[in-house]
């Protein structure tokens, strides 16, 4: 059954590892990565990755891309959200600062923050405007 607008956006602003989806060229399948992402209720959602990533290059030829969440506890539940990106940005401090807290521990996010900075390079940070949603969830009907 799919999710209400309310329901799948909360879905969404939980801190699920997405799967990221972008055309990845002729005769090419997309290219699909595990990533993780900020979304708030309402909003854009946004990605961090280095700035000479081929995902981050793929993104910016294509124009949009797709995020996609599932759970399969207490039911099977999933929402993809696809759309234009709306700005890609240089990534900052505040950025990398907020999605490693989103993920991890303060102490882990704190370690993961000075790695990335020391060993990942330029981030850019993606931002998704929202267009298409599929969602389900299967409560019951298995």
């Amino acid at each position: 059954m799919p999710l209400s607008v309310e329901a799948r956006e909360q879905f969404l602003a939980e801190p699920h590892v997405a799967a990221l989806s972008v055309a990845a060229g002729p005769a090419r399948g997309p290219l699909t990565v595990p990533i993780w992402y900020q979304y708030r209720p309402g909003g854009e959602a946004w990605v961090l990755t280095p700035a000479r990533s081929r995902k981050a290059e793929l993104i910016e030829a294509a124009g949009r891309f797709t995020l996609m969440v599932q759970r399969v506890e207490p039911t099977v539940r999933y929402v993809s959200v696809e759309g234009p990106v709306a700005q890609m940005t240089v990534g900052t401090g505040q950025h990398l600062q907020e999605i490693s807290n989103r993920y991890l521990p303060r102490e882990a996010a704190v370690a993961y923050a000075e790695f990335a900075r020391a060993s990942l390079g330029q981030q850019v940070a993606i931002y998704l405007r929202p267009e298409r949603w599929l969602s389900a969830d299967l409560g019951g009907a298995y």
